[in-house]
């Protein structure tokens, strides 16, 4: 018979800490991209860092016996979704006055494409 392992997940504030270092040097990069060389690497950094943690929450599920998509996915939505849905509504309604139409019909294929998370193909196609 398989063990059950409970392994609570603690607050670990280093990650927190590289987090926002991660996140200063893209910020910076893209404030003064002439003087900031490489701030980019903050995203993949950020991006290595939530895969350690996500994986370890699914490392524990398995273990547990608990671990399904739909869960998996339900958390991310809950997490990830408030603020998608701030970010584009305040890009609609501050391009609703300051775009040109055309520009705002290209726009919302972006969002279009962004919400539906194939925005890197449509990029790539245009």
């Amino acid at each position: 018979m398989k063990q059950r392992m409970n392994i609570r997940l603690q607050y670990r504030p280093e990650i927190d800490g590289l987090r926002a270092i991660a996140i200063i040097a893209v910020v910076l990069f893209h404030a003064y991209p002439e003087f900031i060389r490489g701030g980019f690497i903050g995203v993949d950094v950020f991006f290595v860092i939530s895969g350690y943690l996500i994986s370890g929450i699914i490392s524990n599920e398995v273990s547990n016996n608990t671990f399904t998509l739909a869960k998996f996915y339900s958390r991310r939505i809950r997490r990830l979704f408030p603020a998608l849905i701030f970010v584009i509504s305040t890009v609609l309604t501050i391009s609703w006055f300051t775009l040109i139409p055309d520009s705002f019909a290209n726009l919302g294929k972006q969002i279009l494409a962004s919400s539906a998370f194939v925005a890197n193909f449509y990029f790539w196609q245009q």
